[in-house]
């Protein structure tokens, strides 16, 4: 175990590598100049040159992500180009809020997913089956800032129980801090919910086909104390993988979710800095999301071998 997990440490390095490299391209050959949104009004040809001196955005590309490698190697992401502040401070200040509201919609996901997708399976083409597929095809569909907007309209407008946005940190006060959370929440989670909801339900169906099921239902036990005990981790492995996918886009999908909720997380802020032009931010940003698929699917190999023991890393 611990040298499959050495191994695959090791192959995040090239990987990661190939991610600063996509990304600095991508970014520094966007139409645009920093130089105009920092100085805005009293942007001229001298001051701009000077901002570009400053960032070192004179340089030519090789040289410049040289610099930028070279700067990572000593744990640097740069400064931001808008307030100075070093990219781990700016992205550190605004994680604790993305982090929240992304497991708060992994969790919404999960407790409504795999208790309906189990009983959609157990239940396969009865009523109930028709409407869990129904609402998988239904949270697949709807992209998560319609279904945010709709949220708003619904319950922060027309019925008034729940604030349209903001944020309130969970130290300062706990009512308000959920209440302005359950909606984001909810938008950011749904399209995990009906995936998962689906593959819970196949992978349900498929399990309980299986000779073992029989053979345990042939023996006397009960449909619950089947599916609880035998068929449900088996039925998990593949709801696992894409779980896995999901925290790893927990920044992706709160770039459009913080945006319209006016959620101060790592999504907004990458919203942002992509907007001014803030290149260091915009890169340790998807250094970090990178990171972060990397890690979760790591995560999901090792929890494979505790739902199926006869998988082996050895």
């Amino acid at each position: 175990m611990v040298e499959y997990i050495t191994r695959r440490l090791g192959l995040m390095v090239p990987t990661a590598f190939l991610v600063t490299v996509a990304v600095f391209l991508l970014i520094h050959l966007t139409p645009g100049d920093p130089a105009t949104v920092i100085l805005a009004e009293s942007y001229t040809p001298e001051a701009g040159a000077k901002i570009h001196q400053d960032l070192g955005l004179d340089k030519p590309l090789p040289q410049q992500y040289l610099l930028y490698v070279g700067r990572l190697f000593h744990g640097d992401l740069g400064r931001s180009v808008r307030n100075k502040l070093p990219v781990t401070q700016a992205i550190g200040e605004r994680l604790s809020a993305t982090l929240e509201l992304g497991f708060a919609a992994l969790i919404w996901s999960l407790l409504i997913a795999i208790p309906l997708g189990t009983i959609a399976a157990l239940r396969r083409g009865r009523a109930l089956d028709v409407v869990a597929s129904g609402l998988t095809v239904a949270g697949i569909s709807v992209p998560n800032f319609v279904l945010g907007i709709l949220l708003i309209l619904f319950f922060g407008l027309l019925l008034r129980v729940l604030p349209v946005g903001g944020f309130v940190a969970l130290g300062e006060s706990v009512p308000d801090n959920l209440s302005r959370l359950i909606m984001p929440a909810i938008a950011l989670g749904t399209f995990g919910t009906a995936s998962n909801m689906r593959f819970t339900r196949s992978s349900m169906i498929e399990v309980l086909n299986q000779d073992y099921i029989r053979t345990a239902r042939a023996k006397g036990a009960g449909w619950w104390q089947v599916v609880n005990r035998h068929a449900l981790k088996n039925a998990l492995i593949p709801v696992v993988t894409i779980v896995g996918l999901q925290v790893g886009a927990i920044l992706e999908g709160a770039l459009v979710t913080e945006t319209v909720f006016g959620w101060p997380g790592v999504g907004k802020l990458a919203v942002e800095s992509i907007f001014s032009k803030d290149f260091p931010v915009v890169q340790g940003i998807v250094l970090l999301s990178a990171l972060s698929f990397m890690f979760a699917n790591l995560v999901v190999d090792l929890v494979y071998a505790w739902l199926d023991p006869r998988i082996s890393y050895s």
